[in-house]
C-alpha cells in the first residue's frame, strides 16, 4: 500500500529565492522538488518562508511569498492551495500537490530596528500574498528581538509576548522546532497565564534524550506539545538525527509514540539547499536511504517493520490531518 504523506517542513522557496532562473522540477540541490514530492506520494507539503535574523531579511521573505503565489499561478496542474477543511479533504484523491505556507523565523516580516506595528502589517501582507500562514516559528538559531533561538539561552522577550497577544484567536500555530529551551517553556507559561487561543506544533524536530543535541526537543517541551494536542515534524538532517546510525530516525519516531505521542508524531523531514552551506563537517545532510522525498515509501516501509497499520497512517498523514481539521473548524 503506499501511504499519502503530509510533511510539515521544506524550504523549497528559499531555495527558488537562490536559483537564477526559480523552477519546481529541477531535481539538483534540493531534496523537495516537485517531481521528488510526487514519487514520494507527498500530499500536503508545508513550504516555510525561511530567513535569517539580519538586515534585509523582510526583503526575502517577502519575495519568497510571492514565489509562494507564483507556483500556484504557474504550475496549476501540478499543485494546489490547501487552506481549509474542504480543500485539505480533497488532498487525498488529488493528482496535484497540496502547498500551504508558514515562516520560519520571525525576522521575516520585522527586522529588528524597526517598529513591531510595521512588522505586523508586512506579515499581514505575506498572508495576503500566500492566503494562509499555518504556523510561525519565533527564531531561528540565534536570538532575535521576539526571543532566543536553539543556540542561545534567551527566553521570551517583550515583542514575543506581543506576537503572542497578536496571534491569539487567528489559527496560526507557533512553532517550537528552533526555539531554546527557555523561550520554548517561556511560550508555554505565556500561553497558559493570559488563557491565548494559539496552538503549537514542532514542525521539523527530533529527541533529545535519542540524540543530545539543542535543536532536538527536551522531553518536558515534547510532553508538552503532545499534551496540548500538538504535532512533532520527524527531522531527516543526520546532524538531527545521528551523525552514523540512519536507523535512529525510527527511534526518535518510537521514542515519540513511547513519550505518549500517537497521536502527534508526523513527518518534518527539513529537505533544504545543501549547495552553499558552510560547514562541510555536515556532508552529507542527509543519509542516502533519506535523501530527498521521493524515499517516503521505502521510509514508510521501513517504519512498518517496527510499528502498527494504524501507527503508520497516522505518522503519515493522519495526525496532522486531525491537527489541521481542529485548527481550521
Amino acid at each position: 500500500m503506499k501511504y499519502p504523506v503530509i510533511d510539515l517542513h521544506c524550504d523549497l522557496l528559499a531555495h527558488m529565492l537562490n536559483m537564477p532562473n526559480p523552477n519546481p522540477f529541477k531535481r539538483e540541490g534540493i531534496g523537495c522538488s516537485f517531481p521528488a514530492l510526487a514519487e514520494g506520494n507527498v500530499k500536503l507539503q508545508v513550504m516555510a518562508i525561511f530567513t535569517a535574523t539580519e538586515n534585509g531579511s523582510t526583503a526575502l521573505a517577502l519575495r519568497q511569498s510571492e514565489i509562494f503565489a507564483s507556483l500556484l499561478a504557474e504550475y496549476p496542474n501540478d499543485c494546489t492551495l490547501v487552506h481549509d477543511i474542504n480543500t485539505l479533504n480533497q488532498i487525498a484523491a488529488s493528482s496535484k500537490l497540496g502547498m500551504i505556507a508558514a515562516i520560519e523565523n520571525a525576522s521575516g516580516f520585522c527586522e529588528e530596528d524597526e517598529p513591531l506595528k510595521i512588522g505586523f502589517e508586512r506579515l499581514e501582507r505575506i498572508i495576503t500574498n500566500t492566503k494562509r500562514i499555518l504556523y510561525i516559528s519565533f527564531t531561528h538559531h540565534a536570538e532575535n528581538r521576539f526571543g532566543g533561538g536553539n543556540n542561545s539561552v534567551a527566553g521570551l522577550k517583550k515583542d514575543g509576548e506581543k506576537l503572542l497577544q497578536y496571534l491569539n484567536g487567528k489559527k496560526i500555530a507557533v512553532d517550537f522546532s528552533h526555539a531554546s529551551d527557555a523561550l520554548a517553556q517561556d511560550i508555554l507559561d505565556y500561553l497558559s497565564e493570559y488563557n491565548l487561543e494559539v496552538p503549537i506544533l514542532a514542525s521539523h524536530s527530533n529527541y533529545r534524550k535519542v540524540f543530545n543535541h539543542v535543536r532536538n526537543l527536551s522531553d518536558n517541551i515534547a510532553k508538552e506539545i503532545i499534551k496540548r494536542d500538538g504535532v512533532i515534524g520527524v527531522n531527516f538532517l543526520r546532524a538531527f538525527v545521528n551523525n552514523k546510525n540512519s536507523n535512529a530516525l525510527y527511534q526518535h519516531m518510537n521514542y515519540g509514540i513511547n513519550l505518549g505521542g500517537f497521536n502527534s508524531i508526523c513527518f518534518g523531514a527539513d529537505y533544504f539547499s545543501t549547495g552553499n552551506h558552510p560547514d562541510p563537517s555536515r556532508v552529507p545532510y542527509y543519509f542516502e536511504e533519506h535523501e530527498d522525498a521521493s524515499c517516503y515509501p521505502s521510509i514508510i516501509q521501513k517504519i512498518s517493520e517496527q510499528v502498527s497499520p494504524e501507527a503508520i497512517e497516522s505518522i503519515s498523514s493522519k495526525n496532522v490531518m486531525r491537527y489541521l481539521i481542529e485548527l481550521w473548524k
